[in-house]
């Protein structure tokens, strides 16, 4: 009986893998009304951020995409990391000393292999912004193997497949220095996703357009989404204009929504899902503005 259960739910893991989309899994492109709750950096304000088990806890809140950013090692490994380096608010050195202020950029993970950035741990240190953050020994992890991770517990509770948000972190006064060009950034970054067959349930976030604009290229297929500053102050047309295409989503920061803002998007067919919104208040208004969804550190927050 064990063996013929473990078959069914082979079987049904070869299923998800191999369609176009997951069982219930929410749609960015079709016409239904879906509020898109997005964990950011998996739950930040409540896990050690871009971390396999704050992936898996922002899922038992609820949310239909997990948000991440990812860099690149020494030895070509994809791996979650919001800084190139390892930063001073999370992390504790091989050596277990806490990360300092001013030494953060000499550990640049673009030097390191994978297996080095292993004796670093990120997730015991105390949070100085979140202090609701549970603490625990983690490292930073491979994207495949988050991939993998939710996948397992996915199946496991038979829960809906999320999507993923995924950042490119790079920056053009950081070529070849804290990262790969953004053309073998994103050939890197694609080449898990197409292994783990995520085409159509992903999503490429950045800052930096050029990212965008090779994706936009090369794989026309993969929905993209442009992150703004709230110090950005060129007009919707003038940002769209320097991208040189029409994204699946807008996402800027929460301040510059407004309702002319989501009105103008959405007549391009644009999605608008701002970061972070860290407030139960301003996450329903903005819900009942019109935004398609909102990044939040508190994925709690959506159960409220």
């Amino acid at each position: 009986m064990k063996n013929f259960l473990s078959f069914i739910g082979l079987l049904f893991f070869m299923s998800c893998s191999n369609t176009k989309k997951l069982p219930n899994t929410p749609s960015l492109e079709d016409g239904a009304v879906v509020f898109d709750k997005q964990g950011h950096r998996g739950c930040r304000g409540l896990m050690p951020e871009n971390t396999i088990p704050a992936m898996l806890r922002a899922l038992d809140l609820g949310v239909t995409t997990l948000e991440m950013d990812v860099v690149i090692t020494k030895d070509k490994k994809v791996i979650l990391s919001h800084e190139q380096w390892f930063g001073r608010e999370i992390t504790t050195k091989p050596d277990g000393t806490f990360m300092g202020e001013r030494e953060e950029r000499k550990f640049n993970i673009y030097w390191m292999t994978y297996e080095q950035t292993k004796t670093f741990d990120v997730g015991i240190k105390p949070h100085p912004r979140f202090p609701q953050q549970q603490k625990m020994k983690v490292t930073k992890p491979l994207l495949a193997d988050v991939i993998d991770s939710v996948r397992k517990d996915m199946m496991t509770r038979k829960r809906p497949f999320p999507y993923y948000n995924i950042e490119t972190k790079t920056n053009p006064e950081f070529d070849g220095v804290f990262h790969p060009k953004p053309d073998e950034f994103v050939e890197l970054l694609m080449a898990v996703i197409k292994e783990k067959q995520l085409e159509d349930h992903v999503i490429i976030q950045s800052f930096d357009f050029r990212t965008l604009q090779y994706l936009h290229q090369h794989y026309p297929e993969i929905k993209t989404a442009m992150l703004i500053e709230d110090f950005d102050k060129r007009t919707l047309a003038e940002q769209l204009k320097a991208l040189g295409f029409i994204p699946t989503i807008y996402s800027p920061a929460w301040q510059l929504v407004d309702e002319k803002l989501l009105k103008s998007c959405h007549q391009q067919n644009i999605k608008v899902i701002p970061w972070t919104v860290n407030d139960k208040a301003k996450i329903d208004e903005l819900k009942k503005m019109g935004a398609d969804g909102v990044i939040t550190d508190y994925p709690n927050l959506f159960n409220e």
